[in-house]
């Protein structure tokens, strides 16, 4: 494909380049394992640069007008519309993303740009009042200067854009880090389509490389303000304490291990369907897919058969055939250790209602009853198709079941009293949960983020002016003031 030869270099100051590093990420399609693209990786030097072309090219940006800083915006809508067809079939490629996946993500990915239009012109200032005579106290929003964005490998183009249109509109620089196993879709499609949509050099760097081989530097690097990271709560962990000790700010939006919740009032058939798409979209490797399912006792036996013979109608295979449910997990290490997940919590005693095959990259089903309660299944993210099937007696048990975990992102309840829904879900600890729906959601202008360690800070809508500009205080007198000495 077109993208993987065109777009796989370092793009610094508007300039797509080959990366000084002594070595090469090689990008694989995780179906059929074809070598999509070579990346020589970019080293400490060219983290310098990016930031250095980040920072000359932010103040006339964050000087221009807002209306001038939207228009581009909507240019890059456009461009993701005229070329929908190549960015889905790129998306398959590289992410191992099916046709459902793909459409999901660009479709969220559009939305997000049309927010970050509006959030152009979203800052406001403010006039406070003074106890001193004749002082005006002016708080302005303006932007941090330069941030930098680190995206995963499972929603690689929408998460990149999550972080970079905000911070773009609202009169930053961005230097984006992508995945190594997705530095296409997570990276250079990005920078190409802002430029094509003429954002001026500079304002958007793409550096792609390891931790191997620059450490910690584009953290550590002086220049940016903001450091917004998307990924596993132990990297996450890393991000937080490095950016703190050198006195930047981080938003961090990690894993998860959500319930969903079916309770005895539910409509079975519907809460069915919503947990095995909340289980199984995109192999499962999404941040808020529900690893749990608690299903209260009384329909316990009714919620289980269906359930498992919804799963077994799946379709594992090309995630190019428009008929697949479930294409290949992102490499061969990630499918080996749910296999391994799977196989250690059977030893532990759990029931597997049904067992997958995997088949390298290709990891069918799982469904596991009677897990004991310490199997580390029950406390750990799952990023595969792998689900657990958990009995509570009553909403007192399925609340404490579900809040017996350290993450808490997302979540669902399932019923047929809403207002009983609502209730259970405010003493569910988690940053989003949703009543008869599934656990996957997103909206441009909802507050996304998790509690515990699921992360901290929020993105979206006006989140995204709190994280990605600072308050700034001007206090004016007029006439004179009376001072002591």
């Amino acid at each position: 494909m077109s993208y993987f030869s065109e777009l796989a270099f370092q793009y610094i100051g508007g300039e797509w380049r080959t990366g000084s590093g002594s070595w090469d990420i090689v990008d694989f399609n995780p179906y059929d394992g074809e070598k999509l693209a070579s990346i020589t990786v970019a080293t400490v030097d060219e983290v310098d640069l990016a930031y250095r072309a980040a920072e000359r090219a932010q103040p006339e940006w964050a000087a221009r007008n807002p209306y001038a800083r939207r228009a581009v915006f909507e240019r890059v809508l456009r461009v993701i519309e005229e070329r929908e067809k190549e960015l889905t079939e790129t998306i398959i490629a590289e992410c191992g993303g099916t046709h459902v996946k793909a459409g999901f993500e660009l479709h969220l990915a559009k939305e997000f740009l049309r927010e970050a239009v509006q959030l152009a012109l979203r800052p406001e200032g403010r006039i406070l009042p003074s106890p001193d005579d004749g002082k005006e106290n002016r708080l302005y929003r303006v932007p941090v200067g330069v941030v930098g964005v680190i995206s995963p490998f499972n929603f690689p183009f929408l998460l990149s854009l999550k972080s970079v249109a905000p911070a773009l509109a609202l009169g930053n620089s961005v230097v984006l880090k992508p995945h190594q196993n997705t530095p296409i879709c997570g990276g250079g499609l990005v920078a190409k389509i802002f430029e094509e949509a003429g954002l001026p050099a500079g304002l958007l760097n793409v550096v792609v490389t390891d931790i191997a081989e620059i450490g910690d530097a584009l953290i550590e690097h002086p220049v940016p303000k903001v450091i917004s990271f998307t990924g596993s709560d132990r990297v996450g962990r890393h991000v937080a304490t490095v950016a703190a000790s050198h006195f930047k700010r981080s938003i961090l939006e990690l894993g998860g291990n959500s319930a969903l919740i079916v309770l005895d009032d539910a409509d079975l058939d519907y809460a069915v369907d919503a947990a095995v798409f909340s289980r199984f979209v995109h192999q499962g490797q999404v941040c808020m897919a529900a690893n749990r399912v608690l299903v209260d006792r009384s329909v316990e036996r009714a919620f289980t058969e269906k359930f498992v013979a919804k799963v077994k109608t799946l379709t594992v295979g090309d995630p190019g055939d428009p008929a697949t449910h479930i294409g290949p997990l992102i490499n061969e290490s990630q499918a080996e250790a749910i296999t391994a997940l799977v196989d250690q919590t059977i030893a532990d005693g759990a029931t597997a209602l049904l067992r997958g095959r995997a088949d390298g990259t290709l990891v069918e089903p799982t469904v596991l009853g009677d897990v004991p309660e310490g199997s580390a299944i029950l406390r750990q993210e799952v990023f595969g198709p792998v689900v657990v099937l958990i009995p509570f007696d009553g909403d007192e048990e399925a609340v404490r079941i579900a809040n017996d975990t350290d993450y808490g992102l997302s979540g669902a309840v399932h019923t047929g009293d809403i207002e009983r829904g609502v209730r259970l879900a405010k003493r569910v600890h988690t940053g989003m949960i949703h009543v008869n729906d599934s656990t996957v959601h997103d909206e441009p202008i909802v507050p996304f983020g998790g509690e515990k360690h699921s992360g901290v800070g929020r993105l979206n809508g006006e989140s995204m002016v709190e994280d990605f500009t600072t308050t700034k205080w001007i206090s004016i007198q007029h006439g004179r003031s009376q001072f002591p000495f």
